[in-house]
């Protein structure tokens, strides 16, 4: 479509993607290359899960939503344009997700269709959604979440997505996915006790966004409910827990281990 990139939502989608850490696509990538799956084949669905995560950035930090100001370091999309453009080009980039699942080079029918319905269960009512609406009731509860009630939480509105993308190598090659679920519950735990952990003693200026908002706003986080020391220790003791779900996979997984430790020693 002649012209197509000068339209505000197209440059705003380029964005909203720009940046960031990638973890979800290099899951993605490396579940498929332990499984033996091409990289050429992957790619797709890596861009799949990074085109949706960063949609769902783009809407959690609107004023109805999170009303943040700061994301990776530049102004969030709205502020860099408006709510409007805001919400279509999340909505743009969603739908740009499935789209991309849909590409033949991934596989057969059969696959292409397991990982678009594997991935509307991780973004929707029953995961990442169900999240963040768990944390949005949340900030009007009269008591603040229960340590179960924040990993239920957490285990879909971060975890969801995790988890689909470190199992989306074994969706690919239609082979058994539990260990790699047991590796991802494990590291989306992990990762979102980081982010709580720097949202406490983090960097603004190394982290991208905005930090200490959490304790201003009175929510529970780990930090919260275990402690500095003791939420440290937690995220210490998950990612042992994911890299020991890797055994079955020998050497072939030792990147997915040091995307484990990169996770609770990262800086942003």
């Amino acid at each position: 479509m002649k012209g197509l990139h000068s339209v505000p939502v197209c440059a705003a989608m380029h964005y909203a993607v720009d940046g960031g850490k990638g973890l979800r696509g290099f899951l993605v990538q490396e579940s498929a290359r332990i499984h033996g799956i091409d990289p050429a084949r992957s790619v797709y669905a890596a861009a799949a899960v990074e085109a949706l995560h960063a949609y769902s950035l783009v809407h959690d930090d609107l004023p109805a939503m999170d009303d943040d100001d700061l994301r990776r370091g530049q102004p969030t999309v709205h502020v860099k344009w408006d709510d409007a453009t805001a919400i279509l080009a999340g909505d743009a980039l969603q739908t740009l997700a499935f789209e991309l699942l849909t590409w033949a080079e991934i596989g057969s029918a059969q696959v292409r269709l397991a990982l678009v319905m594997e991935l509307a269960r991780a973004a929707g009512a029953r995961g990442m959604v169900l999240g963040q609406a768990l944390d949005i009731a949340a900030e009007t509860a009269a008591n603040p979440l229960t340590l179960p009630e924040i990993t239920e939480l957490q285990a879909n509105k971060t975890g969801a997505l995790i988890r689909w993308s470190a199992e989306a190598g074994a969706i690919m090659a239609e082979r058994n996915r539990d260990p790699l679920r047991k590796y991802a519950d494990a590291l989306g735990l992990a990762f979102q006790i980081a982010d709580d952990i720097l949202d406490v003693e983090g960097d603004e200026a190394k982290t991208g966004k905005r930090v200490n908002k959490d304790a201003d706003a009175g929510k529970a986080t780990f930090v919260s409910l275990l402690g500095l020391d003791g939420a440290k220790q937690r995220a210490r003791d998950l990612v042992a827990e994911a890299c020991a779900g890797l055994d079955v996979y020998g050497d072939k997984a030792a990147n997915l281990r040091q995307a484990a430790e990169f996770v609770i020693s990262r800086d942003s």
